[in-house]
């Protein structure tokens, strides 16, 4: 090290932010972009009546389940769907599942899942355009905000003019249908863990359980804020569905698709342009697809995850195709493996932007080689797959069901003491049994033993006589619990197993359980 060497001079530049570095800051974007409100234009065609009726049939199902009956005896309630929680059973219509069933419940839930896998491969995030509660909930929502507000125009009108008396009236209507909506949404959830007619009238008269009002507060409060509110923000941000999609689809799903292909060099259509004999796509740019699309997207930027493929975009461009005298699907359901063979066409195999000449006739007709929907692209191996495991698991409960006991039977030997010792040399075992039966009525049983020969069975409750076997009344619905005692006569040294049997009348539902009687051990 050179000790004579002078310092260099300070560089003052290095310690000084820079212009760039200054236009950099004032120029980047915020991590969290305030949110731009949507107003969708009311829709007309095809998807938006399948969506009107979709949304009537699941709206019709959730709220008036509950006020079916079902007709089960005296000894089960007869609402035809009911979460009992009291009794620990879930009732739907004839079939009754007990809490160590909830195997139906998880088959359940993994058919669903395949379901939606076998959905989304074929058209895409259709659950979330069409069946979803949030989809079905905002568009109940948006009914009501344009018959009180107007159409999207006189909606964005109003949401940007000042607080003044007919806007508060306004939007206090419309919050107030909103919440009212919330409060039904909540009291339809709990009419399906107790008899609704009991609880709505409990309800009203101040007399329901404290659990009931929270939930239905909360519930209300949630429905109000995510359909309301929210909207489309819980399906950007909330859902980890449209992130896990794209795993689900390939190049035969069908999801909503701009065919720019036939609608690029977008125009509107006027004298100059035909004057000048350009040629021009389908598309006029009314944005027509993009007003009506409730997630505030732009369908003609392609493939966005906001998109939840309604179809509603489909709707407003074939109304405008229509009008100006051209086929339809410039927006459609299509393919990716169509959608790249037609864009192949159209841009000469990508060696020039999309030419229209390309893909027509003289007569304005599309060339042959042009790819339409074929329906038997539906039946490849991934949908197969899906649906033959959806079908499977289901069967498979359904069968299980159909063939199921009704009968269960538990048994514990008591513990002090193992065994009795009587006066007459014979052995004497006790045991509590647990009749479980799962029918909605009180039946005849017989409980009796099945080997340990020589042995006897007491049931003091019954006879005090022994015997091998016994003919009980089971509750209904319910656990009859009996106590046992099996004595006996042979002095055995080891301990014997034996089973305890308990068949209905008919022997239409058995359940046995192998026991075991101790015995004192001789050989000591």
């Amino acid at each position: 090290m050179n000790l004579n060497t002078a310092p260099s001079p300070r560089d003052d530049r290095a310690e000084r932010p820079s212009i760039d570095d200054a236009c950099a800051r004032r120029n980047r974007q915020p991590l969290y972009a305030p949110r731009k409100k949507v107003f969708p234009k009311r829709a007309h065609g095809r998807f938006r009546r399948f969506k009107w009726i979709v949304l009537l049939i699941t709206l019709g199902i959730y709220y008036l389940s509950p006020w079916i009956r079902w007709e089960r005896g005296s000894y089960a309630p007869d609402q035809a769907i009911l979460f009992d929680l009291g009794s620990r059973r879930f009732f739907f219509f004839s079939i009754e599942i007990w809490p160590q069933e909830f195997y139906y419940v998880a088959g359940l839930l993994v058919m669903a899942g395949f379901g939606l896998f076998l959905l989304t491969s074929v058209v895409g995030r259709a659950w979330c355009g069409y069946a979803c509660p949030q989809t079905v909930w905002v568009d109940l929502f948006l009914v009501v905000e344009r018959a009180i507000e107007g159409e999207r125009n006189a909606r964005r009108k109003l949401d940007a003019a000042p607080w003044t008396s007919k806007k508060i009236a306004k939007r206090i209507a419309k919050h107030s249908i909103w919440m009212l909506i919330g409060a039904l949404t909540g009291g339809a959830w709990i009419f399906y863990f107790a008899d609704a007619p009991s609880l709505a009238s409990a309800l009203v008269q101040g007399e329901a359980p404290d659990v009931a009002y929270v939930t239905v507060a909360v519930l209300a409060l949630m429905t109000y804020a995510l359909g309301g509110l929210m909207r489309e923000q819980v399906c950007i941000y909330m859902c980890p569905w449209p992130r896990i999609q794209a795993s689900m689809l390939d190049e035969n799903s069908l999801v909503v698709t701009y065919n720019d292909w036939r609608g690029e060099p977008r125009s509107r259509p006027g004298k100059k342009t035909q004057a000048a004999g350009r040629a021009i796509g389908d598309c006029v740019d009314c944005n027509a697809c993009a007003v009506v699309c409730p997630m505030g997207i732009d369908i003609r930027n392609g493939q966005q995850m906001e998109c939840i493929t309604c179809g509603l975009c489909i709707d407003a461009c074939d109304g405008v195709m229509d009008k100006i005298g051209k086929p339809r699907a410039l927006v459609s359901y299509a393919t990716l493996r169509d959608y790249t063979a037609n864009a192949g066409i159209a841009t000469n195999s990508g060696r020039s932007l999309a030419q229209p000449n390309l893909i027509r006739n003289a007569d304005g007709s599309f060339v042959e080689e042009i790819k339409h929907f074929n329906w038997r692209v539906i039946f490849r191996p991934r949908v197969i797959f899906y649906a033959a495991m959806w079908a499977s698991i289901g069967a498979a409960m359904l069968a299980h069901l159909a063939l199921r006991e009704r009968l269960e039977l538990n048994v514990l030997h008591d513990r002090n003491p193992q065994y009795v010792l009587e006066s007459d040399g014979s052995i004497r075992n006790g045991y509590s049994l647990r009749v479980l039966n799962m029918v909605p009525m009180p039946r005849k049983i017989e409980i009796r033993l099945e080997g340990l020969d020589g042995a006897t069975m007491k049931i003091p409750e019954l006879s005090k006589e022994g015997g091998r076997s016994f003919r009980v009344e089971a509750a209904a619905d319910q656990v009859t619990t009996f106590k046992a005692y099996v004595t006996q006569h042979a002095r055995a040294a080891a301990a014997s197993e034996f089973l305890f049997v308990v068949e209905g009348e008919n022997q239409k539902d058995r359940a046995t359980y192998h026991a075991t009687f101790n015995t004192p051990d001789i050989r000591k």
